[in-house]
């Protein structure tokens, strides 16, 4: 009887979902790591010229929070990526707040005015689990 019950909530449910009936679930908070690489990283001009760029970007209203960083001089392991020279953490409500950060205007201008100072960027994206 147990058994039944189950399955048979769980395909009410499936059916409810389907037809719209069902609660929609909350975003969760999404967090946007982007690391650079300087295409001269023994020069501390670009270094601070990327940074400036990056801290315009506390302007765009989805973001709830920002830290951008360096190396830290940290013990050497295997696991360590030390390879690039800048990264940015950027803190969103959502999926949605972290897409109007990439379409917003200062975000596109920061794109233009120092995309010209890395030879790389990898980006990690996550959310809440």
């Amino acid at each position: 009887m147990v058994r039944r019950t189950f399955i048979g909530s769980a395909a009410l449910v499936g059916i409810a979902g389907l037809f719209g009936f069902a609660k929609p679930q909350p975003e969760k908070p999404l967090l946007h790591h982007v690391f650079f690489w300087l295409q001269h990283p023994e020069s501390t001009t670009d270094q601070q010229q990327l940074i400036a760029g990056l801290q315009t970007l506390a302007a765009i209203p989805s973001i709830k929070q920002i830290h951008i960083g360096t190396l830290a001089s940290t013990e050497k392991r295997d696991v360590v990526d030390t390879s690039w020279d800048v990264s940015e953490l950027l803190f969103f409500d959502d999926a949605a707040g972290q897409k109007i950060y990439q379409d917003h205007p200062i975000h596109l201008e920061f794109v233009k005015n120092c995309s010209h100072l890395w030879k790389k960027v990898l980006v990690y994206d996550a959310t809440d689990v």
